[in-house]
Order: C-alpha cells, then structure tokens, then sequence
C-alpha cells in the first residue's frame, strides 16, 4: 500500500487490485504492467475488443436451497440480536462453460472489467470510489429487478426492503466518506442503471455521494482506501460487528471477490468493487455472488437473486 502513495506523490499511473480481507495487495505502475493482466476502467482499457462470434454455454450448479436458508437464518437471529442491520451474505457455485476465463473476459460487456493471471476475471457494474480534482464519490449500489418484470422500476423504486437496505447502506458510506473528507453530499439517490445479465436485463439501483478531499491526497491514496475498505456495499452495517459475522457465517473465503481494483492516471483516481466474478482453480471455475439480507428478507427470493447474479454478459 505505501507504494501507492509514492507512485501518486510521483504522479506515475498505476494499476490497483485489493483483496476483501486486504491481505493480497497488487500494485503496479501501468507503464510495466504484466503482460497476463488485462483492464477497462470506464473508457480506459489494455486490450482490444473482439465481438462474439462462436455459440456458448453456461451452466449453474448452486448450493442447495436448504443450505443457502440455514445460513440466513443464522444472520436473520443476528439481526434480531442488535448484531447487525443489512449483511451482504454470498457463495460460490461451481459453474461449466466452453469458454476459457480469457474469453468471457473479452466477450464480456460492462463497466469494469479485470483479468487477473488466468486466476479470475470479474465485470462489475459497480464504481468504488472516483477521485477527479478534489471530489471524492462513491456509488453504492443496492436493489436488483428483473427488467422485464412488469412496471420494475416503479417496484423496486417502492419497494419498502429494498429502500431501508438501499439507506442503510448510503448512511455507511457517508460515514466513511466523512472519515477521510469534508463536505458531504448525496447528490443522487436511488437511480436506475440497466445491465445487460446474459439473456435477461436487470435494473440496479444506486445513489452517489460526494465530498471533498484535501489538496494533497495523491500522497495518501493507500489511507484514503484503508481507511473506507471493505466497501459497505458488499458488507453490511455496522461494519465492524457484521464483517465478524460474515466470517462466521459464510463457508468459503472471498478472497478478491468483493475487494477493489482501479487505476490512478497521474491526476484522478477510478475504481471498482470486484463482483460478478469468476475464480479459476485448477481448471474449475466458480462464480461467486449474493445479495444484502435485512429483516424482511425472504430465503426463496433473496436464493433466487443469488442465482440471478450468476451471468455472462454477452
């Protein structure tokens, strides 16, 4: 992490990957990337594009139900203890394709796009943080419906669990803004963005929120993330107590999925939280996803939308 903030007192741009836990840390100036690492980052991008031009399949072998209801349940008791608010409970799911990880990065379409080594690839359609001058932003995201589901926006937009997780998670990271800046806005809260989910179109819901950091910050880029790192978006609220109770409760390690990655280009800061994404190990791939769980969470609806999330963009 210090070699961050010497790159940015150089104003040298630089590639970032983070895992959840922050204990594998990448950082690398773009000038000597690896060749074995590939990016898009908004309209940057280390690759070129190729169209899909060959037939796929993708096939999905999720844990069982009964399973995916036991571990809510257990958060569910916790919410009840006073222990936590809004938890963000994921799994693995083993998945088959006939395309290599290399494949479904570069046919993949989204925002945000990392291939890391042939170890993972993800394709977010989540910001992190973004740093242009001295505004800092961040975009938690939280609400997922089906496009097609009829008058979807106006149901996800009034729909009374989704707008409590949707506050909860704003007033988090207001607080961790308000940790590392001043001058704290929501600028937008609860728009809609459409993305493209394999065969099926989903809206997802996020609000952004702005403030502003003090003129130096390029040279303390690695406490600014430190310090706001997990993201909340993928943890929960209070984010120290359900952070220990996600350790307790998920039977798998994160790992980097859910952590960040982003690119400093000499003056500004972009990044991404690292969902909808695929691990390789030892030539099998699992698809890692999950959804925020409040109160009024329903098991076969929020298992439904663990499944939703596992997709090819194409």
């Amino acid at each position: 992490m210090e070699r961050m903030d010497k790159l940015g007192q150089a104003r040298e741009p630089f590639l970032f990957v983070l895992s959840y836990d922050l204990k594998e840390q990448f950082v690398q100036p773009l000038s000597s990337l690896d060749e074995n690492i590939f990016f898009k980052i908004g309209n940057q991008r280390n690759y070129p594009q190729k169209p899909l031009n060959k037939a796929y399949y993708l096939k999905k072998n999720p844990i069982p139900f009964s399973k995916y209801k036991k571990a809510l349940e257990k958060i569910l008791e916790e919410i009840r203890a006073g222990n936590t608010y809004l938890l963000n409970l994921t799994f693995e799911t083993p998945i088959e394709s006939n395309l290599s990880l290399k494949e479904i990065f570069t046919y993949a379409r989204a925002k945000y796009k990392l291939y890391f080594k042939d170890n993972f690839i993800c394709f977010s359609p989540e910001k992190f943080i973004e740093i242009e001058g001295n505004t800092i932003s961040t975009y938690p995201m939280k609400g997922t419906i089906e496009a097609s589901t009829p008058n979807a926006k106006e149901k996800i937009l009034a729909n009374e669990k989704e707008m409590a997780e949707h506050i909860m998670i704003v007033d988090l990271m207001r607080n961790d803004l308000g940790m590392v800046a001043t001058d704290i806005k929501v600028e937008k809260f609860r728009y809609i963005e459409k993305i493209k989910a394999g065969d099926k179109e989903l809206l997802q819901v996020s609000s952004k929120i702005s403030a502003k950091l003090p003129t130096n910050w390029r040279e303390n880029i690695s406490s600014i993330l430190n310090t706001m790192l997990p993201a909340g978006s993928i943890t929960g609220t209070p984010k120290r107590s359900t952070v220990e109770i996600i350790k307790n409760i998920e039977n798998y390690k994160r790992e980097f999925y859910t952590g960040v990655f982003g690119i400093f280009d000499g003056k500004n800061l972009y990044s991404a939280v690292m969902i909808r994404f695929i691990e390789n190990r030892d030539g099998k791939l699992f698809y890692k996803s999950g959804g925020g769980i409040t109160i009024d969470s329903d098991a076969q609806s929020e298992y439904v939308e663990l499944i939703d999330k596992i997709y090819l963009p194409f």
